[in-house]
């Protein structure tokens, strides 16, 4: 019965939820993971198009890359001004119009390819409007998760947002791929049929905690900020290092992956989809791996899976240029590798980010560290391009960056400064008692 349900709480917002709120979070999980789902089409659906919108519009690899970067970098600008508009007046408030803003300039987009004689400007405008809707979307549905679990079961959680995010990247060079066959601009309508369901399913869905934001002022906001980004700066910044570099590989060799796949062995669209998605699915597996594992042993593997996972992408970088010209199956081999690392990674790093605040200023200090990951996405294949020329010296370089960046997380990131402290240890509660909601548990 309700009225004997075993409370749990908000991590810092101290309203209570019932047993059966805990179900509920399980509902508003699954459509806070469709926010990462469709978010992450806005770059990985175009990959596989990339080559075909270079033909079409007589662009070079430089040139069609901005077609990322142009939604990659206004998303980064925006993200932590919504995190921190979020903190103020509700996370879905947010959420829910910059999705309509994602679809729309996904739709300009489209429009622009079919009418436009010359639409290559146009549908950069069109992608830096809806890089700007993309930027209250990932991080703030990131920060509802970390608002409504906590502990060991928050890691669990954003590891499905991660695998949600990785199935996206998944899905995407498939799906844009097959959409693609109808005509090479189709993908963009993709993004409004889309996003304008799930800003309705947020909007309908999540319900947060009644609380009065207003109440606390403005400064008070920000000394508490402040308070917390001077106490744990150092770990901050490697975590924010350590998914900004990840995401920079990862979109960049994917990048470089559809030029070769075309160029070098010939393969269509379709099948160039279809190839990019294997490393992907590695990682998408991975974060979902990574969260199982974290939801048990949160505070002893943290930092061993971030540093380990950065190592096993440095091999991948260091050994990729020797197969990328050669041979397409040892290249996607190696390129395997590298997807388990990065989603190795990424949960754990979700996790000491999301846990290292209170609810009142997570949703910027999430959103700061969704700004460093977009603008790593938004550099990967701009820079990656020069590989077509200086195959060695960009994937030894990047081998080399992530390799020093494993070391500075195993040797300075603090992760019990990031993760939720245990509570003092109590004698064993009689039988009828034990069991706790899941919402409760704390690191061991």
């Amino acid at each position: 019965m309700a009225s004997k349900a075993t409370p749990i709480r908000h991590h810092g917002s101290g309203h209570p939820t019932s047993a059966p709120d805990r179900a509920g979070h399980q509902q508003k999980l699954l459509v806070l993971a469709l926010v990462p789902f469709i978010m992450v089409l806005g770059n990985s659906m175009l990959v596989p198009v990339l080559p075909k919108m270079m033909h079409v519009m007589h662009l070079s690899l430089f040139q069609v890359g901005l077609v990322i970067t142009v939604f990659s970098i206004p998303a980064g600008i925006v993200i932590p001004i919504a995190g921190a508009v979020s903190d103020r007046v509700g996370r879905k408030v947010v959420i829910a119009p910059a999705l309509l803003v994602y679809g729309l300039g996904g739709l300009g987009a489209g429009a622009a390819a079919a009418i436009a004689p010359h639409p290559f400007g146009w549908i950069l405008i069109a992608r830096l409007i809806q890089g700007i809707g993309a930027g209250g979307t990932y991080q703030l549905a990131m920060t509802v998760v970390g608002d409504m679990f906590e502990g060991q079961s928050r890691a669990g959680a954003l590891g499905k947002l991660e695998a949600a995010n990785g199935l996206g990247k998944v899905v995407s060079p498939i799906a844009g791929s097959l959409i693609a066959v109808i005509v090479w601009f189709a993908p963009f309508f993709a993004y409004g049929l889309l996003a304008f369901p799930i800003a309705w399913l947020v909007w309908l869905m999540i319900k947060e905690p009644p609380e009065n934001r207003a109440r606390q002022g403005f400064s008070a906001y920000w000394s508490g900020l402040r308070s917390t980004l001077s106490e744990k700066a150092g770990s901050l910044s490697l975590a924010f290092l350590a998914g900004a570099l990840v995401l920079f590989i990862l979109f960049g060799v994917l990048s470089y992956l559809a030029d070769v796949l075309e160029k070098v062995f010939g393969y269509h669209e379709l099948v160039r989809g279809l190839l990019i998605a294997i490393p992907v699915l590695a990682s998408a597996a991975a974060s979902y791996l990574s969260g199982t594992v974290l939801q048990k042993r949160l505070a002893q593997w943290s930092k061993p899976i971030v540093s380990g996972g950065l190592l096993l992408i440095a091999l991948a970088m260091a050994a990729e240029p020797f197969f990328a010209g050669t041979s397409a199956f040892l290249a996607l081999a190696v390129l395997v590798f590298q997807g388990v690392g990065t989603g190795s990674v990424l949960p754990s790093i979700n996790t000491m980010v999301t846990s290292a605040t209170t609810t009142k200023e997570r949703g910027v200090v999430t959103s700061l560290y969704g700004s460093t990951r977009f603008f790593g996405v938004a550099l990967g294949p701009p820079l990656f391009s020069l590989a077509m020329r200086h195959r060695f010296a960009v994937f030894w370089a990047a081998a080399a960056l992530a390799f020093i960046t494993s070391g500075l997380v195993w040797f300075f990131l603090n992760q019990r400064q990031m993760l939720p402290h245990a509570p003092a240890t109590k004698p064993a509660a009689p039988r009828a008692s034990r069991q706790k909601p899941r919402g409760r548990q704390r690191l061991s």
